[in-house]
């Protein structure tokens, strides 16, 4: 590229393209995740509603997706994605596999939030004879409050990764400038700032996590 008057403006729109990838996608990770890290956790603890073949077949599920590298996953969701959305390329595009992705993903460190709270205060709320449901919104997401903020952190940042590797198929974002522009044209110097803006981006969502999680336990 001839010179930065030509790259901000493209720069620019890349952020907003990668801004509303990981915005539809933490959406439906949260929206779809949480519950069922909550039930991979309640149907495997003895404890509370341990349902053994539902836990193994949603365990096998999500064990499935998160197996598959994404660049294949976009890939062999590319007609499913394009008849959903009515577009083969671009953000929206791009964000049915990254949501695909990421929902699996945070349902596990959801889970793996929840293993961290102690049995005995589920214990002593099963003797107070609370409900499952009591159990998960006043004892559970409580709790592992600080633990799941963390998991939305780690969620955002994989989807930050994956949506450079989106731009491989056009889906937009940091990652298909760098492609497009850095690396299909030889272009080093658009591709050392891409790579740094990525850098910087990841820095500010991992610092705005931590800030959080910290405040809410301070609380």
């Amino acid at each position: 590229m001839d010179n930065f008057s030509q790259l901000w403006p493209l720069l620019y729109r890349a952020l907003l393209e990668t801004a509303l990838m990981v915005s539809i996608s933490i959406f439906f990770a949260v929206l779809i995740g949480l519950p069922l890290g909550i039930l991979l956790y309640i149907t495997q603890h003895p404890l509370l509603f341990k349902i053994k073949p539902l836990n193994a077949t949603l365990g096998w599920i999500v064990n499935i997706i998160r197996s598959f590298p994404f660049i294949i996953l976009i890939v062999a969701i590319m007609p499913f994605a394009t008849w959903l959305v009515n577009a083969s390329h671009g953000p929206v595009f791009a964000s049915v596999a990254l949501s695909i992705a990421a929902v699996p993903l945070f349902a596990r460190l959801v889970e793996s939030s929840f293993n961290g709270v102690k049995d005995g205060v589920i214990e002593a709320s099963i003797a107070g004879g609370a409900p499952i449901y009591l159990i998960v919104t006043d004892v559970l997401l409580p709790e592992a409050k600080k633990s799941i903020t963390q998991a939305i952190t780690l969620t955002i940042i994989s989807i930050i990764a994956f949506s450079a590797t989106a731009g491989v198929v056009g889906g937009g974002g940091v990652g298909d400038l760098a492609i497009r522009y850095g690396y299909y044209r030889y272009d080093t110097l658009t591709m050392i700032i891409t790579v740094i803006v990525l850098v910087i981006i990841v820095q500010i969502v991992q610092w705005a996590g931590d800030f959080i999680s910290n405040r809410g336990e301070e609380k």
